[in-house]
Parts: structure tokens; C-alpha cells; sequence
């Protein structure tokens, strides 16, 4: 528990298994892919980034997450159907797989991606379009806002899950 003006570790974090594993990250999307290895203290650290539709092989450990960016717009990405990777040991020693994929957008996420590209940031305010799609705009993706979103998420299940055994 931490003292008084300590700040706890966040739950997304490395854990210290000290089981190595074979891994392959395959990035099976168009864009240019940045590993993100969330270290011992629950920060982000990158990686060589991945071209589109190659792969590498990586040694890591059991209870070591990662995560999946777009290197040039910081948009998360899917890996196995999820937004985090955590590495469990291959049956018979075989190499586990991180399958990095675009995920389903929205419509509305799609365009608000392309204006991005298109228009400079300090522009947003001349386009004639709802205030809140301009401060949707303004708010770039960032793997730290979701770490964050991550961590009160599982916060949150922990604390659902005491509550039922108390009840």
C-alpha cells in the first residue's frame, strides 16, 4: 500500500516472471507499426518500428504487455483482436504469434483520422464543422490517455469483483 504521497504503480505494468518466450509480431496492416513494451513502472517503451507486412521475432517474458501504435499518428491498434499484447508460453515451445491489426473505425473516427492528415492542427478552428468535432480534432490519440483508460478500466473490474465476494 503506498504512503502518503506516494504514487501507487499502475496495474498495467511488466511483472517480473522471469519466463522468457519466443514471439512474433506480424504486422499484417498498412502502416508503419511502433511495439510499445509497457516497462516496470507502467510506461510505454518503443521499439524498431515495423513495416507494413513484415514481422519480427522477439524474445520477451510471461506478464510483459504490449501495445501496438501507428508510428507517424499514434493510433492504436489491434493485436489478436485485442488493444494489448500479454505473452503467455506457446505450447511445446513454439513461438507465440501478436497477429497487429487496423481496428473497425467508425465512421466518424475515419474522417476525423483523414482531416488530421489533411488540414494543419492550427486550422481546425476555420473549419465549418460542430464545435465538438473541432475539440475531438484538437484531442490527438496518445498511448499515455490510454494506458491511462486501461488502468481505470482494470481498476474498476477489481473493484466489482471485491464487491461481489463481499456481498
Amino acid at each position: 500500500m503506498p504512503q502518503e504521497g506516494e504514487q501507487s504503480l499502475p496495474l498495467v505494468r511488466s511483472l517480473n516472471s522471469g519466463m522468457p518466450i519466443n514471439a512474433v509480431f506480424c504486422n499484417h496492416c498498412p502502416r508503419l507499426v511502433r511495439p510499445l513494451w509497457i516497462d516496470f513502472r507502467g510506461a510505454p517503451r518503443a521499439y524498431e518500428d515495423l513495416q507494413p507486412g513484415t514481422g519480427r521475432k522477439m524474445t520477451t517474458y510471461v506478464g510483459h504487455p504490449w501495445m501496438f501504435r501507428d508510428a507517424e499518428t499514434d493510433e492504436p491498434l489491434m493485436v489478436n483482436s485485442k488493444e494489448l499484447f500479454l505473452p503467455k508460453p506457446a505450447e511445446g515451445g513454439n513461438a507465440t504469434f501478436a497477429n497487429i491489426t487496423l481496428p473497425v473505425y467508425s465512421l466518424k473516427d475515419r474522417a476525423l483520422q483523414v482531416i488530421r492528415r489533411l488540414v494543419r492542427p492550427e486550422d481546425y478552428r476555420r473549419l465549418e464543422i460542430a464545435r465538438c468535432l473541432i475539440e475531438e480534432l484538437e484531442d490527438q490519440p496518445s498511448v499515455l490517455k490510454d494506458l491511462h483508460r486501461m488502468n481505470q478500466r482494470v481498476e474498476q473490474h477489481l473493484l466489482e469483483r471485491i464487491q461481489s465476494q463481499e456481498e
